[in-house]
């Protein structure tokens, strides 16, 4: 492996705002496609086939996303070992990295699946999901579980390009899967009238078409990933590094969602309307969140990279930068939820469904002004992540959640309080984690984070 090919390039050097912003906008507009397959489905699924059915694919949605959440984790904590491999120029420790991380995780997400085909309807029983809704979620689910594997080698393949400095490419790929996962759907749930099963299908199919052009975009136009043999290399002492950074990044994911499929399982008490306004209000958060989070994302990619090339002068003005970007999405976020809130809602739910309207309207009124908080937190996880520091951002992801999880249970099951409690149940879990996570990011800038106590050289 040699050089820098097309779609790659270096943050070690040059301006620091301008191409951190350009960085961050593929990377936010890849996710919100992503996200884009699951609201297809719940709008599709609310719309075509009812109330019920929304409320499966709502239940099916924290347990899917957490065998998601811990494959995207693994890859994201491999990712940011290639991006300081690659700022440091050591090639061949790098495609060691590549293949290594491609075998082991290929394994897991096919032994995962095949544990949740079995498990599926346990599951959903665990976090109390009612038993008219159970056989839908199950059936979805399922499918949901075969096709995991494809699932993988896109987060695979996304994350190591950009880890190498392309985050267009992947867009690319996602946009045209993300078109066809609309058209699959309307096909199979209106055209076919397969329901939620129809709805699980048309997610699998364009999620490996994702994978299959990505793969051939490599292929003929990225030499440095194309590893021939070298595809089949499996270095132990590579994997335990990986599994360090990967499992603490997959423990932090996991956590989060650990935490939504408690709320889950509260708010399953309080009936069905409830159940479908909360899954369509979760669809909004994602899509709120998932920008703040890519800003964090590349601002990680930033950090590692120059902490590879040891430009710590440069790590601190790229976490300036980032901030400032936080900042702003985040003002742009408040102004735009609350004023579309009502519209918003109706997406998922016809005009006689008025209940649901008016819960998620609410809900997402309120929301839309806490929304600076986790943008600070991102901010600051991308910070600890760049630097190589992961545990921060676990034990401060497990702060949010026990604060959050906290807050619901007392709010709905204690106090008996409305529906947007659960916008200040989150506000809680903010706050428990800022107060965390900024005392320790002050002394470690401080004691000049970058260069003292954790080098490159021990990460290989």
């Amino acid at each position: 492996m040699t050089g820098q090919t097309k779609g790659q390039h270096s943050m070690t050097q040059g301006r620091i705002g301008l191409p951190l912003l350009t960085f961050t906008i593929p990377l936010v507009l890849g996710n919100l496609f992503q996200l884009a397959y699951n609201a297809a489905d719940s709008v599709i699924v609310g719309k075509l086939v009812g109330e019920s059915a929304l409320a499966a694919v709502g239940t099916s949605t924290p347990i899917m996303n957490m065998a998601i959440l811990l494959i995207s984790g693994m890859c994201m904590g491999a990712s940011i070992l290639m991006s300081s491999y690659y700022g440091a120029g050591d090639y061949d420790t790098l495609s060691g990295q590549i293949s290594t991380t491609l075998l082991a995780g290929c394994i897991f997400s096919v032994t995962f699946s095949l544990v949740m085909l079995i498990l599926a309807e346990p599951v959903l029983r665990l976090i109390q999901v009612p038993g008219e809704v159970v056989p839908e979620a199950a059936a979805y689910l399922r499918v949901i579980f075969l096709g995991l594997v494809f699932t993988f080698l896109y987060n695979f393949l996304a994350n190591t390009l950009r880890a190498l400095g392309d985050s267009r490419t992947p867009l690319y790929f996602l946009v045209a899967s993300s078109l066809l996962n609309v058209g699959l759907d309307l096909v199979m749930v209106a055209g076919l009238g397969l329901g939620v099963l129809g709805s699980g299908v048309a997610t699998v199919l364009s999620q490996a078409l994702c994978c299959l052009l990505c793969g051939i975009y490599i292929r003929f136009r990225v030499p440095l990933l194309c590893l021939g043999r070298r595809w089949l290399v499996f270095d132990r002492k590579l994997l335990g590094k990986t599994l360090s950074y990967g499992s603490t990044s997959a423990l932090q994911q996991v956590c989060l969602q650990l935490g939504k499929v408690i709320i889950q399982s509260v708010v399953n008490t309080q009936g069905v309307s409830v159940i479908a306004a909360f899954a369509a209000v979760n669809r909004v958060d994602d899509f709120a969140y998932t920008p703040q989070q890519n800003i964090g994302h590349a601002m990680t990619t930033f950090i590692a990279q120059n902490k590879g090339a040891g430009e710590q002068e440069r790590i601190k003005r790229g976490f300036f930068w980032g901030m400032c970007i936080e900042v702003a999405y985040s003002l742009f976020l408040l102004v735009f939820i609350f004023l579309g809130a009502p519209r918003i809602m109706e997406l998922f739910a016809e005009g006689e469904k008025a209940r649901v309207i008016e819960l998620g309207t609410a809900y997402l009124r309120l929301i839309a002004f806490l929304y600076l908080l986790p943008g600070f937190t991102n901010g600051i996880q991308g910070f600890f992540r760049g630097i190589g520091d992961l545990k921060v951002t676990l034990y401060s992801t497990f702060m949010n959640m026990l604060g959050r999880v906290a807050a619901v249970v007392l709010m709905i099951r204690v106090f008996h309080m409305g529906f947007s409690s659960l916008a200040w149940a989150n506000m809680a879990g903010w706050i428990l984690m800022l107060l965390f996570e900024v005392p320790l990011f002050v002394k470690c800038v401080k004691s000049d984070f970058a260069l003292q106590g954790f080098s490159f050289s021990r990460m290989r």
